[in-house]
């Protein structure tokens, strides 16, 4: 049987007081909107179409052409939302899943159940609910003496009585499309002026038609965010869920509460993260490194038995046995080959430093191509600036820098040459030469 899925994101976010739609504030990286079409998708669903309203054209961009759009132009309220939506489907049959675009907590596997419900029900819909002490603004669900569900009342509707009911509403639906669309017809205006899309619930009882509900054991899954502090709520729980995984998978956490890991980082198996380690973006990380403390990796790619302390990496590439830090900085388009080694305060931009080479600490290389097994020593500095062009420094295989060398670029250092202390190199080096002093000039043999 067909599944789509109809998401509800269309909704102004008052309470989060920020310029950007509600949808779009980021879980772990992700925008929360970005859970529920991954878990529709993950579900089974093979058409989604979000209703959208406050920062359309925002959340547009944001998401891309992975789902369909539709625009609520007037809010008013979720069973008008899903009028606006069933535009888009043109009768379609079928099964309709129908949840929001602020809870990316609910899963995969709980949709699954909810469509698997509903696929057993004789009735047309199914819902889900959760019994909790916390009501957060839920509907209240009235059952009749035989325990099935009669109806959903909005908290602002509810009586005193009704409020001290703890079973709420997930606002989580599966229904059988034919009779949804006919259903929403039949929805009247509330007296705050909205259509309820939990209004649907008594047309389906007045029908005399059975209406399933799915009880949720995990509370979690039902936190939906409307200010920062839901926010910060679902980034823990979210983040604790993805730490588990990569544990499960044979990666080792000192401190789990302190190691910050987006979804769609690779890292393998016996690597151990350190407290305060951050990996977020497009990284890969090999097996057996030591991650932290205190590392930032973004965008980038760290091979195995790597030891990286205390550094920030940022697009950039770092081969297998390289050690680096504490306080290093990789920028774009660095790249360290095989068995590098990086000092403290060392920082690399748009260069490659082949295997081997061992760069000392206070130094700066940007714009460089540095040959193999070559020694960088202590506050060594490519100038590569003008003030208008950066300019390229190349530097051979076996090369001896000489601690606070100043390489003045365009440079090309030869094979085996060597700079003394605090030299400022302004030309090319030969291969094997020795250079000493400001500007450097090659050293005289001594006469025997």
């Amino acid at each position: 049987m067909k599944l789509s899925t109809i998401i509800l994101a269309a909704g102004e976010g008052t309470r989060m007081k920020s310029d950007l739609p509600k949808v779009l504030h980021a879980v772990n990286g992700k925008p929360m909107l970005r859970y529920a079409i991954d878990a529709a998708c993950a579900a089974g669903s093979q058409r989604t179409v979000v209703v959208i309203g406050n920062g359309a054209e925002k959340v547009r961009e944001a998401i891309g052409d992975s789902v369909e759009f539709v625009v609520q132009e007037k809010r008013l309220g979720t069973g008008h939302a899903v009028m606006t939506a069933a535009s888009a489907f043109s009768g379609q049959d079928g099964l309709i899943l129908v949840i929001t675009g602020d809870m990316p907590l609910l899963t995969a596997e709980t949709l699954q159940s909810l469509v698997n419900t509903q696929l057993k029900n004789s009735g047309p819909m199914t819902m889900t609910t959760v019994h909790s002490r916390d009501p957060r603004g839920f509907g209240r669900i009235i059952r009749g003496k035989d325990g099935g569900v009669l109806a959903i009342v909005e908290e602002a509707q509810a009586t005193p009585e009704q409020l001290m009911i703890d079973e709420l509403n997930v606002s989580a639906y599966c229904f059988n499309a034919e009779w949804l669309w006919q259903a929403l017809k039949k929805v009247k205006l509330s007296p705050k002026g909205e259509y309820y899309l939990t209004d649907v619930v008594e047309i389906a009882v007045q029908e005399g038609k059975h209406v399933a509900a799915l009880v949720l054991d995990n509370e979690e899954e039902t936190i939906g965010i409307n200010n920062r502090v839901q926010l910060a709520q679902a980034e823990e729980i979210i983040r604790r869920r993805t730490n588990q995984a990569y544990m499960l998978a044979g990666v080792t956490m000192i401190n789990p509460e302190t190691v910050y890991i987006e979804e769609g980082v690779k890292i393998g198996r016996d690597t151990v993260l350190l407290p305060n380690t951050f990996l977020s973006g497009k990284t890969v990380i090999g097996e057996k490194c030591e991650i932290g403390p205190n590392t930032i990796i973004r965008d980038s790619t760290i091979g195995n038995h790597c030891h990286l302390l205390a550094s920030v990496i940022e697009g950039a590439i770092v081969e297998d046995e390289v050690g680096m830090g504490p306080f290093c900085h990789l920028r774009k388009g660095a790249h360290l080959g095989r068995g590098v080694h990086m000092g403290n305060f060392g920082e690399v931009k748009d260069s490659h430093l082949a295997a081997g080479v061992k760069m000392g600490h206070f130094s700066y290389i940007g714009n460089a191509t540095i040959g193999e097994n070559v020694n960088i020593g202590a506050g060594t500095i490519t100038c590569n600036y003008d003030g208008v062009h950066k300019h390229p420094t190349e530097i051979g295989a076996d090369t001896f820098i000489g601690s606070d060398t100043m390489l003045v670029a365009p440079l090309k250092i030869g094979k085996g040459a060597k700079t003394g202390a605090g030299s400022v190199v302004t030309h090319d080096v030969a291969d094997h030469e020795v250079v000493v002093g400001v500007p450097a000039r090659p050293l005289k043999k001594k006469e025997s």
